[in-house]
This record gives structure tokens, C-alpha cells and sequence, in this order.
């Protein structure tokens, strides 16, 4: 095997990493294909057919909202109120 400086070495690794994940991307694709409800989102949904169902590349992800600290703030004070009710009625 011939001596490959380190500009070779990482070329080579390169083409290597570019070529493996082409294969697995392939792989990725028939496992989709051959197991398309695993890839659906939400529960109990694999009677949905597939024509009914949009691809998952391009559903649009629900995002959950931030809470603001006042509003965090309010939900604490209405927890400590609600837990100081329940104390109360207890005893």
C-alpha cells in the first residue's frame, strides 16, 4: 500500500463517509417502504391508508409554546392557593 500523506487520508475518509451514508439513506428508504406505518405520527393511527396520509418529509411538526415567567408566576400562585385550599379542608 502506497504512503498517503494526511490530505490523501482525509480525502479518501471523505469519499468513504459520503459513499456509506448514500447506502444507508437507500437502506433508510426501503425500511420506509416496506414499514410505512411505523413512520406515521400519533397513536392508533395504522388503519390510516397510505393515500390518505401526507409523506412525513413534508407534515409540519406541531410545536409546544414557551411559557413566560409571569405566566409561570401565575400558575404558581394559583397552585399555591388551590394546595393551601385542600390543606385547609383536610384538616
Amino acid at each position: 500500500m502506497a504512503d498517503l500523506n494526511r490530505q490523501e487520508l482525509q480525502r479518501l475518509a471523505r469519499l468513504g463517509a459520503r459513499a456509506r451514508l448514500e447506502e444507508l439513506r437507500l437502506e433508510e428508504a426501503a425500511i420506509r417502504r416496506a414499514f410505512p406505518d411505523l413512520f406515521r405520527g400519533g397513536r392508533g393511527r395504522a388503519n390510516v391508508s397510505a393515500a390518505t396520509e401526507t409523506p412525513a418529509t413534508t407534515r409540519r411538526r406541531r410545536r409546544r409554546s414557551r411559557m413566560s415567567a409571569s405566566a409561570r408566576k401565575a400558575v404558581s400562585e394559583r397552585m399555591k392557593k388551590y394546595w393551601a385550599e385542600r390543606r385547609r379542608k383536610k384538616a
